[in-house]
Parts: C-alpha cells; structure tokens; sequence
C-alpha cells in the first residue's frame, strides 16, 4: 500500500477503533495482516478451547494455521461431517474463544453481520466467553445503510461464488434487491437469513475487534 493512503487508512481505522471502545468493545488497530496475526496470538492463551466460523480473512493472516497448533483445543469445522455440523456448532457455544471476521464495521462503532446458517452470528451474541474478529480496511462502512450495502453489493455474491449457492446473486454479482431494504432479497435459496447489528456491548471487552489497514475477506 503506497504510504500516503497508509497514512490516512490507519488515521480512519483509529477513529472506528475509538468508537468500538465507546461500545464497550476492545478494539486494536494493526498495519498488516502479520501484526494482525500477532495480535490475535496475544489475545490467546495456552489450552484455550477455541471455536471459528467460516473467515476467508482468518485463513488470509495465518490464524487457522496458528489455532491447529498443538498449543489450542480447536474445534475444527473442517473435521465434522455434514450431518454432524450441528455438534460441531454447539461445541463452540462453549468455547473459551471464537474467532471470525464482520461483514462490515461503521465509523460510529457498530458491526454489521449476516449469515445463512447463523452460528457464528449467534456465537457473537451469546455463548462463548471471547470474541476476536479479524477485520480488513475495505469493511469499514461511514453508516449502517452503507454495511447494508456492502453485503449486498460484495459480501453475499462473493461468499456465495465461494460456497457455490444456487442464489441470484452468484449468477449475477449483485444482490435481486441491492438498493432495498435491510432484509429484502431473494426469495429461494439465500445465505441472507439472519442480519445482526451489535451496538453497545452490556459485557465490556467481551467481543475484540482487530482493524487491519489491508484489504482482507469478503
């Protein structure tokens, strides 16, 4: 990244990271995704059980390598079958750590997410006793009706050309509804099911979220 736009990129990310902290978030700001991935390793501890959700931002900065190390009890999606997912799904509600990404992040401090089967939405909410999310530079929305359309306009076609569902908008690129509302969109098969805004926090620091000043994810 030329060192001009750096400059003001991390300028940005500060000023979200200061807004996430009002919302009882804990919130760190990081150059690359290296200093990223350093900064989720300090946030670990040894034996930690540690669940994830789906993050094409994890696997970017090396942390799905770090948690299969011997040093973490990881609950590895990867090792359930099909039929057996909805174990594997309860297993991290209890988790000491779950790790994944935001589909989005405003200025004013909230995140925005949106999911299909809702596990990892629903591990933000309530469950397991930490959340890190890894969170690239271009999630970073002014507003929450800019995050609505940054999933509909980027999160869901590419995750959904990613995944391979039969949707509108992996044929397409763009959302059936990408100028309307929050919950408006396809009417067959969707990974637009449950949309959740996490505002200010009632558990201070319980959710932590690292801003990288790189482009990672969907």
């Amino acid at each position: 990244m030329d060192k001009n736009v750096e400059q003001i990129t991390l300028m940005s990310l500060e000023r979200t990271a200061k807004a996430l902290r009002k919302n009882n978030m804990a919130a760190y700001v990081c150059k690359s995704k290296e200093d990223a991935l350093k900064q989720v390793e300090a946030l670990l501890f040894k034996g930690a059980v540690i669940g994830s959700g789906g993050s094409v931002s994890l696997q970017k900065c090396g942390v799905m390598e770090l948690v299969r190390s011997e040093e973490y009890c990881f609950i590895d999606r990867t090792k359930f079958a099909p039929e057996n997912m909805s174990e594997c799904y309860q297993k991290m509600y209890g988790a000491d750590i779950f790790l994944c990404s935001s589909n989005a992040v405003t200025e004013n401090g909230e995140l925005y997410n949106v999911d299909g089967n809702s596990n990892r939405i629903s591990a933000i909410c309530f469950g397991p006793k930490k959340v890190i999310m890894v969170v690239g530079c271009n999630k970073v929305v002014k507003n929450l009706d800019e995050a609505v359309k940054r999933v509909k306009r980027i999160a869901a076609p590419a995750n959904c050309v990613r995944l391979n569902c039969n949707t509108y908008c992996k044929e397409t690129g763009i959302c059936v509804s990408a100028d309307g509302g929050m919950t408006d969109g396809c009417k067959g098969e969707t990974i637009c099911c449950n949309h959740l805004i996490s505002s200010k926090q009632r558990h201070k620091d319980r959710i932590n979220v690292i801003l990288v000043a790189e482009p990672l994810g969907y």
